[in-house]
């Protein structure tokens, strides 16, 4: 399995040598980000809260519950 699934919720967003690292959990925010603007990464947080709730149900079929471990 690909990842740490004792690290929070998180994704990760690629492309044209940029790098950001965001986390669903506790709350939307920037972990890291390499190459974005502040706008870019506006536009990041923005579809990344959006689609939270997908994301958490996504990581949680991946991983199982985190929090049982």
């Amino acid at each position: 399995m690909r990842g740490d699934p004792r690290e929070a919720v998180h994704v990760h967003v690629k492309g044209s040598g940029r790098d950001a690292k965001i986390w669903v959990e506790p709350e939307v925010s920037i972990a890291e980000s390499y190459g974005f603007n502040s706008r870019e990464l506006a536009s990041i947080l923005r579809i990344v809260a959006e689609q939270r709730d997908l994301i958490l149900r996504r990581w949680h079929e991946h991983f199982g519950d985190r929090r049982s471990l």
